[in-house]
């Protein structure tokens, strides 16, 4: 990063710990959209699998952005998939076949990450405007992930 760039951001360190805690959920979060997408099964699979793997290119969409920003930041991304479950926030559940307990599997990972850009919202506000309007855009995406997750798991009660 350039060295005014670099002069704008407070609290780099604290800024650049919680964006790779974040880059190891996002990890995370595409593998378990992408292996659930995968494994799905139960009469809504076709339904349940497009919506995983959508979401699952989102992930993978701020896994890149977090990753882009830690190297204008000067920082390495994550370089061993190890590190990220020492690293994450909001874990990773191998995603069940069963396609209600996935969606809820997904639910309360969202949820997590509702928390985590919350979080990181607060972290960056007047102190990397950069980083804040990501997460801002990133937090967007999560809150409609758990929308749509939600109103797909209202959609498959009221089937039974």
């Amino acid at each position: 990063m350039g060295t005014k760039g670099r002069e704008i951001v407070k609290d780099l360190k604290r800024i650049v710990n919680e964006l790779r805690k974040a880059l190891a959920d996002e990890w995370l979060a595409y593998y378990q959209y992408w292996a659930g997408a995968k494994v799905v099964e139960g009469a809504m699979r076709e339904i349940i699998s497009a919506e995983l793997e959508e979401h699952a290119k989102d992930e993978l969409k701020h896994a890149e952005m977090i990753t882009g920003r830690l190297l204008q930041l000067g920082e390495k991304p994550i370089l061993s998939p190890k590190e990220w479950y020492s690293l994450t926030n909001c874990g990773y559940e191998i995603p069940s076949p069963d396609g209600e307990k996935i969606i809820k599997q997904n639910i309360k990972g969202e949820q997590c990450a509702i928390d985590v850009y919350n979080k990181l919202l607060k972290i960056t506000e007047g102190r990397d405007i950069i980083t804040y309007q990501m997460i801002l855009e990133i937090l967007k995406d999560e809150v409609e992930h758990e929308d749509d997750l939600e109103i797909l798991l209202q959609d498959m009660k009221s089937m039974k």
